[in-house]
């Protein structure tokens, strides 16, 4: 059987009297990479706010590495193993792209010591620095972080997210408001990614995602409508029938 890292059983969310996601129950096999794809409003980013901590589910069950986490507030999530990336660019943009990471790492490893020594403060920086490096932005890590082009500060936040070394990395829209050029970068980049980690990513743009996903879920008005490889999901014809007439960018 495959090793399932991550699995959400009948997960469902309310608003009011509003039914935003009914019972999705689906499984995220260890080393993959998964997108959860579906036209606008499926219910994507609500599954995704779920799975990531964001909101409490109104009903069922989420599990990562055989432990019940419904419920866990989000700030624990990084000591879990886990880690995200939201749609919107959440860096510190009056300060350099090297500091930004070098603050990730060091909230990870000594929230509770503001005094540290010169040494270890060498030590963080060295880690910040290879982690540019893993996102294609050493060459940049002297620049100041809201200078960067927009793709560049989305590397810069995954650079941040890996701070803390998960073994599952959420991606919410990682491509929005990217140009083409931008778009292909942070593709490759979590290409990369996902040859090392585990890789759940949300995704508007179905043919952005059919060429590097491992798996696919797609969800509709709320509801789990199909998963499996690229190419099973290219044949579901209940798939085909969503997706006729909408338009992708």
């Amino acid at each position: 059987m495959t090793d399932v890292i991550l699995r959400t059983e009948a997960v469902g969310k309310n608003f009011g009297k509003f039914r935003a996601l009914g019972g999705v129950s689906a499984s995220f096999p260890r080393g993959a990479l998964t997108s959860i794809i579906g036209p606008n409003g499926a219910g994507k980013s609500t599954y995704f706010n779920l799975i990531s901590g964001a909101f409490a589910p109104s009903s069922g069950k989420i599990v990562f590495e055989g432990r019940d986490i419904t419920g866990t507030a989000q700030h624990h999530y990084a000591k879990l193993g886990i880690a995200k990336s939201f749609q919107i660019t959440t860096v510190f943009p009056q300060i350099t792209t090297l500091e930004n990471v070098r603050i990730a790492v060091q909230a990870l490893v000594s929230r509770y010591n503001v005094w540290r020594p010169r040494a270890a403060m060498a030590e963080l920086v060295e880690t910040a620095g290879a982690l540019l490096n893993t996102v294609g932005l050493w060459d940049r890590r002297e620049r100041i972080a809201g200078t960067l082009a927009h793709g560049e500060q989305r590397a810069l936040e995954i650079a941040m997210a890996l701070a803390s070394r998960p073994r599952l990395l959420l991606l919410d829209e990682p491509t929005a408001g990217m140009s083409p050029e931008e778009t292909r970068s942070m593709m490759d980049l979590i290409v990369k990614l996902a040859g090392e980690r585990t890789v759940i990513l949300v995704e508007h743009k179905m043919k952005l995602v059919m060429g590097i996903s491992d798996r696919l879920l797609v969800l509709h008005h709320g509801e789990l409508l199909a998963e499996g490889t690229p190419d099973e999901i290219r044949r579901d014809e209940t798939v085909k029938r969503v997706y006729l007439g909408q338009r992708e960018h």
